[in-house]
């Protein structure tokens, strides 16, 4: 009997198992079920960014530049490009320098130029702590709309004055936007990330999926992922935070007062000279990418604050200067080297104040090659 019992229980277990055509979910799609998911994933993934574009709210007004807070939203930067281009003859981009750190909307060298010109003609397409290196990547990847256009583009010194800011220390630095440098070739001895960091940051640059992903977390999330940010509000509902409206382009000012009153003292920089620089390198890369896409460029190389530098410092950067633009009128590139602004219209090493971009701006206008390449009037 015993032995019957056991045989029986054999069965039974059997059958159960017969019951269970493969593992233990509650949740099963049938062929035709995964045909649709693929077919919903598949829109999303193709179509969810340009829809999201028409849902969004995007109008930006007079002086606009991208709002501080969304300064790692490539996406919408993108998304800013697109909509310059189609309403401005001229885009000036750089750093923060071009952004206006220490000004508001209306005192940036975007604003002045356009005053100067009597016309909305400049649009503002700085974005704070982009060193060349990520400016390249970003107008590479993110500013494909920027062709056949005006293109005022920035070069700030600073990004060279010593080989931590030129990105050439073998020990790691985490410097600003990583996402947008040259992932593996050629290699910058102080990027230090993981395999799987640089390949999903590669990926991210040719799907505008993922983008608009990064998008939606830094808008509305907080800079968080959905399951870090329902940690942090566990009674909100993470749909309703999703509101459409992007934020005003706030300003980011601060104290209104020059790099003496704010006791910053005279420095020796370090300078890395332009044959050996790599920020200088992907800068040239940058104009020759402008030049293939039709644009017609103009580098504006400053404004540097040469006051506060040392003499030994000072006497290096002048000769670094002079082999900077040997480059550019090798290369036929339209240049600027403006003259320096007084001491008290800069806020520290390259920033000015407002009434020193104002004096900037006038510079640029009264500059013969600014005029012949960006104002197209003539020596007649």
């Amino acid at each position: 009997m015993k032995h019957n019992g056991t045989k029986r229980e054999e069965i039974m277990k059997e059958a159960d198992k017969a019951k269970i055509p493969f593992s233990s979910n509650n949740i099963r799609l049938s062929g035709r079920e995964w045909i649709i998911a693929a077919i919903v994933c598949t829109a999303l993934l193709c179509l969810g960014p340009s829809l999201w574009g028409r849902l969004e709210k995007f109008a930006p007004g007079d002086d606009y530049r991208l709002p501080y807070t969304l300064g790692n939203d490539y996406w919408l930067y993108g998304r800013y490009c697109r909509w310059a281009c189609s309403k401005y003859d001229t885009l000036v981009v750089g750093d923060s320098v071009i952004w206006g750190h220490y000004v508001s909307s209306d005192n940036t060298l975007s604003h002045y130029l356009n005053q100067n010109a009597a016309q909305d003609s400049f649009a503002n397409l700085g974005v704070d702590g982009f060193h060349p290196a990520a400016l390249g990547g970003l107008l590479r990847y993110y500013g494909r709309d920027i062709s056949g256009k005006n293109v005022i583009i920035q070069f700030n010194p600073l990004w060279m004055s010593s080989a931590k800011h030129d990105l050439q220390t073998e020990k790691e630095f985490h410097f600003n936007h990583p996402k947008l440098v040259p992932q593996f070739f050629p290699k910058i001895p102080c990027y230090k990330d993981s395999f799987s960091k640089r390949f999903s940051a590669a990926v991210e640059r040719y799907v505008p999926f993922f983008g608009w992903a990064s998008h939606l977390r830094i808008v509305y999330y907080e800079n968080m992922d959905l399951p870090n940010w329902t940690l942090e509000h566990p009674y909100e509902n993470p749909f309703g935070a999703v509101t459409l409206e992007l934020p005003a382009s706030q300003d980011n000012l601060q104290e209104n007062v020059s790099w003496t009153e704010k006791g910053i003292t005279q420095e020796d920089f370090q300078w890395v000279e332009p044959a050996q620089s790599l920020q200088w390198q992907f800068f040239r890369q940058t104009i020759e990418l402008l030049k293939a896409r039709k644009n017609t460029v103009f580098v504006l190389v400053g404004p540097f604050n040469e006051h506060m530098l040392k003499p030994e410092s000072y006497k290096t950067y002048q000769k670094m200067k002079s082999e900077i633009q040997m480059w550019l009128r090798q290369n036929k590139v339209a240049y600027c080297i403006p003259e320096v602004l007084p001491s008290e219209l800069y806020r520290d090493a390259s920033h000015p104040l407002g009434q020193g971009y104002a004096m900037l701006a006038k510079q640029l206008f009264e500059n013969q090659s600014f005029k012949s390449t960006i104002l197209n009037i003539s020596d007649d």
